[in-house]
């Protein structure tokens, strides 16, 4: 595979134990970054002087957790230089008071060694009032220490001044944070502050803490504008990973739901994740995915549709071959019958694999309605699905080449409707559309209300106003007007622009071959519909194979049948484990 730029080995160095060569280093890689946070410390102990190195960039890391875990805790509460006191202690044991409690507030909790010691005198004296002693939390830490000496190769006893300052006494016992891991080259510490985090990095030691300090600028959860409802839940996913796969943790309280976490992208380093239950998922599924994602390199992935289109197999088929949704019940509900779902930081959709024809056609209503209305309304859509692909083709192909077929009164009403009009009924059914898609357009890229009124005004005056100059005939204004709203009754907005893309189609095999140019159309998009797959699963399962599982594949076909008879899960989740109803006697 050839190298993609910026894709550079440069970072993969390990970490220098030298402090200044690793600050140089880090400095000349952050160069002109003027939203980096930077500063050397020096710290005292009692086997000498050290200094640390934090940095991490503004905007991206919370800087008072760094503050609290790491500043706070390594600057004042472990100091152990002897008649080393600040000056707010000085001030009060001069003036009598001792008390490490009254010297915290004052100082808002950074005592210093000698407040340190005083409040260990304080806390003894309390617990000896309450008939306590201290022998166990004294005995604790001193195995604390002791295990962290011997994972060093220390004896107990022999702690040079180097050793006082091992990086596990830091990392263990001084930082006061639990999401702490350790980098050992300087790439894992630069990707780490890119991604939000803080880096420490420690004199004479060749690793370095990276503590999860992330603070990105969020938008909060809002309610789904493409797949909204009249029941069910009102939230969606927005554009931080951790958010929606906390979504879906929410709706299934299982430790079987797996999460495999990684980056894609050689500049973007784009965190995703995939989200299964392991008993459910098919092991191939996975696989198959894994196998797509490592066939390429990309320099960058900005949202979820990026991806698709790179995780699709025939990518120059209209149809998508994967599902989105910006609902987190429905990716949870995806999960639970064995897919993956796929979920990308900086995204407000999640990637579902695999997906069939059926399921695109599927909304959130249909589980949270009754099972007749849901069927009814599943039917109506699959109705205005083929009517807003066949309806204009239809309609100029009958009136072009077989008048003959509609009623007389219906015949001479079109007539009538076209006297005045000169333009062919091909040439006025196109220019409709096209007015039609040009006002949705203009709808999508204006802001909030004002792009619903332009859609509805606009279409009204527009279409008024073709017919009054006799550009198109009201017929075509209506036919046009029904294929719009037939459009808008497909819930999944990327499959509804396929249907829009194959009307014009039709219209031009309608108007160079009538009804048999029709019919050669269907023709060709049922064999390539039957010909595709998605990750293993025929598209148009189960139209296009056997009866599999007793038919149990049509229980949420066109019928959707009560809860309690879809006993089995579909098709794609792995076989012996497809029953998720069980009826208690």
């Amino acid at each position: 595979m050839s190298k993609v730029a910026g894709d550079n080995k440069e970072t993969d160095r390990p970490i220098d134990p030298d402090i200044d060569k690793t600050i140089n280093e880090i400095e000349s890689l952050f160069e002109d970054f003027g939203d980096i946070v930077k500063k050397k410390f020096r710290l005292k102990r009692k086997g000498g002087e050290r200094y640390i190195y934090i940095t991490y960039i503004d905007g991206l890391a919370d800087n008072e957790m760094v503050e609290r875990t790491i500043t706070h805790p390594l600057l004042y509460e472990w100091r152990e230089v002897e008649g080393d006191t600040c000056p707010s202690c000085d001030s009060w044991k001069k003036d009598g008071k001792t008390d490490a409690g009254d010297i915290e507030k004052k100082d808002g909790g950074a005592a210093c060694a000698v407040g340190k010691r005083e409040r260990d005198t304080a806390t003894c004296a309390t617990d000896k009032r309450n008939g306590k002693t201290a022998a166990g939390a004294d005995e604790k830490k001193s195995d604390s220490i002791t295990a962290h000496e011997k994972a060093d190769g220390i004896d107990k006893g022999e702690m040079s001044p180097k050793k006082d300052w091992d990086f596990s006494r830091i990392f263990y016992d001084e930082a006061e944070a639990v999401d702490m891991t350790e980098a050992v080259s300087v790439r894992e510490a630069v990707d780490g502050i890119l991604n939000g985090d803080t880096a420490v990095f420690i004199d004479g030691q060749d690793k370095a803490i990276i503590l999860s300090t992330k603070n990105y600028p969020v938008r909060s959860l809002g309610s789904p504008e493409k797949e909204s409802g009249l029941k069910g839940p009102r939230d969606a996913f927005n554009e931080n990973l951790r958010t929606n796969t906390a979504l879906l943790r929410r709706r299934i309280k299982d430790t079987g739901m797996k999460l495999e976490q990684d980056v894609i992208g050689v500049r973007s380093k784009t965190a995703y994740g995939l989200m299964y239950m392991e008993e459910l998922c098919e092991p191939e599924l996975l696989i198959k995915i894994r196998e797509k994602l490592d066939s390429f390199k990309i320099d960058g992935i900005f949202d979820s549709s990026m991806l698709v289109h790179l995780l699709e197999d025939k990518w120059y088929s209209p149809f998508p071959q994967v599902q989105t949704t910006e609902r987190p019940d429905k990716a949870a509900s995806a999960i639970l019958e064995g897919r993956v779902v796929m979920v990308v930081d900086n995204s407000s959709e999640v990637i579902i694999f695999p997906a069939t024809f059926n399921t695109f056609f599927q909304a959130a209503d249909d589980y949270y309605n009754r099972f007749a209305v849901a069927t009814f309304a599943r039917f109506i859509r699959y109705v205005a699905a083929y009517m807003a692909v066949l309806l204009p083709g239809l309609y100029v192909a009958v009136t072009c080449f077989y008048p003959q077929v509609l009623p007389t009164d219906f015949l001479l009403a079109i007539v009538a409707a076209r006297n005045d009009v000169t333009f062919p009924v091909v040439v006025e059914v196109l220019l409709m559309e096209f007015l039609f898609e040009l006002l949705r357009e203009a709808g999508i890229r204006l802001p909030g209300q004002l792009g619903n009124t332009m859609g509805v005004v606009g279409g009204l005056i527009v279409g008024q106003a073709a017919v009054d100059a006799s550009l198109v005939s009201t017929i075509v204004v209506i036919v046009v007007a029904l294929t719009a709203l037939c459009s808008f009754a497909i819930p999944n907005e990327e499959f509804a622009s396929t249907f829009r893309l194959l009307k014009f189609v039709m219209i031009i095999m309608g108007a160079v071959l009538g009804l048999f140019g029709i019919m050669l159309a269907i023709l060709v998009i049922q064999i390539h519909l039957a010909s595709l797959e998605s990750f293993g699963i025929p598209y148009m399962m189960p139209l296009v194979s056997g009866s599999v599982d007793d038919g149990v594949e049509y229980q949420d076909f066109l019928l959707r049948k009560p809860v309690f008879s879809m006993r089995q899960r579909p098709v794609y989740t792995r076989y012996g484990r497809r029953r998720r109803f069980l009826r208690r006697r």
